[in-house]
């Protein structure tokens, strides 16, 4: 594990802090090989302090003394998505609202397109504490970017975890939209993307992910210092 790796899951915290998307619960994590992943420190992200430890917690095993029971969620879906690098765990609060009601965002807009075509719900609003459900909520995620669970947040799985935590962005921005259609009464009948056309707007050039990230990360002491790279997982 480098410092560079560390630095991002600490940058990456805070950046979730900042943005609204996280508070007294969340984590996020980067796997540092196919056996291994680095997740946050168990305390509010936006109070983890620069050079702060986070733990190394196996793919496969008991998780490590001190680490959060939820954290189940990052190995099981790591267990099953070997393209996934980052993991993040998240309360988006237009998320949360929608999924009480077992609503989740359609792809309506640019920032939507990359959920396309739904977003699929974790039907359950109890914490998280056992294999079982974790697994559960993996197998929920299937191949999508996203699941959100009933009153509960998200979770948001990428090939890096620069990816993940912009992809948790547009998962909220995505909320937004479809929560104002719907406040407005113009959800019905409302356009939303088709497949191929999700497919074609879901892009990853122009620096589109980059750009948030460092939209999300400005001021970061330690953003510098992050390794944005997408981890080796053979």
């Amino acid at each position: 594990m480098s410092a560079a790796q560390e630095a991002l899951v600490r940058a990456a915290a805070r950046a979730l802090a900042r943005a609204n998307l996280v508070h007294a619960y969340g984590h996020c994590s980067a796997r540092l090989d196919a056996g291994h992943f680095l997740v946050c420190a168990a305390r509010p992200m936006g109070l983890i302090e620069p050079g702060e430890a986070g733990t190394v917690v196996p793919v496969h095993g008991e998780l490590p003394e001190g680490v959060l029971g939820e954290v189940r969620i990052h190995q099981h879906i790591y267990r099953l998505r070997p393209d996934v690098g980052g993991v993040v765990r998240s309360m988006p609060p237009t998320v949360m609202t929608l999924s009480s009601a077992r609503v989740t965002p359609r792809p309506r807009h640019g920032m939507g397109s990359y959920f396309s075509p739904a977003v699929p719900l974790w039907d359950d609003p109890q914490l998280v504490r056992s294999d079982a459900q974790a697994r559960g909520v993996a197998e929920t995620l299937g191949a999508a970017r996203a699941v959100a669970m009933r009153g509960n947040g998200a979770v948001v799985a990428a090939e890096s975890l620069m990816h993940a935590v912009v992809l948790t962005w547009y998962l909220e921005d995505a909320a937004r939209i479809e929560w104002q259609l719907r406040s407005a009464g113009l959800a019905e009948g409302a356009p939303t993307l088709a497949p191929e056309e999700a497919a074609t707007r879901a892009v990853g050039t122009g620096r589109i992910y980059e750009r948030m990230w460092e939209y999300l990360t400005a001021g970061d002491p330690e953003a510098a210092l992050a390794d944005l790279s997408q981890p080796r997982t053979q």
